[in-house]
């Protein structure tokens, strides 16, 4: 059964048959003004799948590919049983949700959870507290996410409206990353050998990767839109190593939310998004039936020197017939014009750079952009790969016979072999990490210059430990050791103001003061520049342990990722609560 009619129009949100909706309750109308309790089950199950004339067994949620869809109002109650009947181990993040005082249920292994073992389950708990707007959930254990996402709708209040017009229907369109490889043997084959994993085979569009990839014209995604109706396009980029360009054929697209958070609405023709990232644009259909079709593309923007996937995903905008029309007044469907959009060229840093200085916070009495104005505390890490020496006697296949490896201020995060969260609430983590995570980079140097002499990192499990309510400015800064790169860092548990960024070496006698504390936009993923930084602020108002790491999944394999320890306030709304009994053992 999906979500009772009684809550949302049928209308509403088109293609259920993509992501269906799981079992829920039917509560009493009255029952809405609080928020409500919204149960889901999650069997986590292998489900044969063919994508490129290749079939294989991919871990699903409900046999669903990409998953079921989440839907729930602001202010409502998540109950999500994840049953795991696979030989992977399983644990499932809720990407963006705030999870405030429930650390417990954020969902990354060995962080703030052991993974749930097979035949085990566990039930993620949590409220939806002031977000509303489209996020995702996907696994967060190794690279089983490359199968295991879906869409989060966060609808508002009820009664309350859009900052901007009312759609006619609402559509998530939800970019993944098909191999036809098994994701775990891409990834345990690049970890033993030192070098790149192999990339992918293709990009998807709902998990369908379209009729520019060899044998899949039949699996295209069709958006069918009416003439003079405005929809509300709901893009979700859950590829696993790749952001990504996005266009439709002669239409503009207008930008009215950045994950989860409403932004000042601007045109474009096209969308910069980066994994990890959300964007909500509204799409206006010409007013009569055009007698053509419109190719959505996708592809990557790509800034670094490794190899990767550089095909693009198409699905079609087609025009619903005219019913009214005589069959001789139009060409049938199968001969109508199609016309193809112009993405930028894959390097394009210039395009990038102008996109993500558009995004500004709405910054309306009914929305305020709440931007620290005082710091507390500031931080300055460097970001980026480097090398790691090779182990067991044997020639590695990474820069000059080395492993790559990937840090911040040059330390490669090591996960530990039990929860993060757990050691911390317990007050016994002692031998689980260290408190002590630099500040600032140990030893400086020419960030986005001539590369160092040393490019090994050093590896630890540390943490930085924050006391509750700190403001903190934190300045991400990318490096050249192995070639400059972009990267999309990703905070659990926070979101964060983009106060700045630039090229080059970040300067803090002088970029401070161009600094945006008046409506820069809010996120929880931010492309940090190919060969330059950006500075974010962040209030540390929720308890817990919490992870930030690259959302390119090969940069967090290789070690991208440290984690933030915020200690309890002293009111009981300040605090982490207990963990659950089925919180999954190690």
């Amino acid at each position: 059964m999906g979500a009772p009619d009684h809550q949302f129009s049928p209308r509403a949100f088109l293609g259920v048959f993509l992501f269906g909706f799981v079992t829920m309750a039917a509560i009493p109308e009255h029952a809405f003004a609080a928020g409500i309790t919204r149960h889901y089950k999650f069997n986590i199950e292998l489900k044969n799948v063919t994508r490129l004339c290749h079939t294989k067994s991919i871990v699903s949620v409900n046999g669903q590919f990409p998953g079921p869809r989440i839907v729930a109002r602001e202010g409502d109650r998540l109950l999500i049983k994840v049953v795991n009947h696979v030989k992977n181990n399983i644990s499932i993040h809720w990407h963006g949700i705030r999870q405030l005082q429930t650390g417990w249920a954020d969902g990354p292994a060995y962080v703030t959870q052991c993974p749930i073992q097979t035949g085990q389950s566990y039930v993620y708990n949590y409220s939806i507290t002031g977000q509303r707007g489209t996020l995702f959930w996907h696994a967060h254990i190794s690279w089983i996410r490359a199968t295991i996402y879906g869409p989060i709708v966060i609808l508002p209040k009820r009664g309350v409206p859009y900052p901007f017009t009312k759609p006619y229907k609402e559509v998530p369109i939800i970019f993944g990353e098909w191999f036809n490889a098994d994701p775990e043997a891409v990834i345990s084959q690049a970890l033993q050998t030192g070098g790149g994993p192999n990339v992918s085979d293709a990009y998807t569009i709902n998990g369908l990767p379209g009729p520019l990839y060899n044998c899949s014209a039949k699996d295209t995604f069709k958006l069918k839109v009416e003439p003079g109706k405005t929809y509300l396009l709901r893009l979700i980029n859950a590829a696993m190593n790749d952001e990504l360009f996005f266009s439709i054929a002669n239409h503009t697209l207008k930008v009215v939310e950045a994950d989860a958070i409403y932004v000042k609405p601007f045109d474009t023709d096209t969308i910069l998004i980066a994994p990890g990232q959300t964007t909500n644009v509204l799409l206006k259909t010409k007013p009569h039936f055009p007698n053509a079709t419109f190719f959505m593309t996708a592809r990557p923007y790509a800034t670094g020197l490794g190899t990767f996937d550089n095909s693009t995903v198409a699905a079609i905008l087609e025009y619903e017939f005219p019913s009214k029309l005589s069959p001789h007044s139009t060409l049938p469907m199968k001969k109508l014009q199609l016309f193809k959009p112009i993405l930028p060229a894959l390097n394009d840093t210039s395009f990038a750079t102008k996109f993500s200085n558009k995004l500004r916070s709405l910054a309306s009495t009914q929305f305020p952009a709440n931007v620290p104005q005082k710091v507390d505390k500031r931080f300055f890490f460097t970001i980026g790969l480097g090398t790691s020496p090779c182990t067991h006697n044997q020639t590695c296949q990474g820069p000059n016979g080395t492993m790559f490896a990937a840090s911040v201020n040059n330390i490669s995060f090591a996960l530990p072999r039990t929860a993060l969260l757990q050691a911390h609430f317990s007050g016994q983590s002692n031998g689980v990490y260290s408190p002590k995570f630099p500040t600032s980079p140990l030893i400086p140097f020419n960030y986005t210059g001539a590369p160092p002499n040393n490019t090994m990192v050093t590896n630890g499990t540390k943490v930085a430990v924050l006391p509750f309510n700190t403001s903190v400015e934190l300045v991400l800064q990318d490096t050249s050791i192995l070639g400059a790169e972009s990267h999309p860092l990703h905070l659990h548990g926070f979101n964060f103001f983009v106060v700045g960024q630039g090229f080059g070496n970040f300067d803090p006698n002088k970029d401070p003061a161009n600094f945006n504390l008046v409506d820069p936009v809010e996120r929880n993923t931010v492309g940090v520049p190919s060969g330059g930084w950006v500075a974010i602020r962040f209030l540390a108002d929720n308890p817990g342990v919490w992870f930030m790491h690259c959302h390119l999944e090969v940069h967090t394999s290789w070690g991208l990722r440290m984690a933030w320890v915020v200690l309890d306030g002293k009111l009981p709304n300040q605090k982490l609560l207990p963990p659950p009994a089925d919180l999954p053992k190690c």
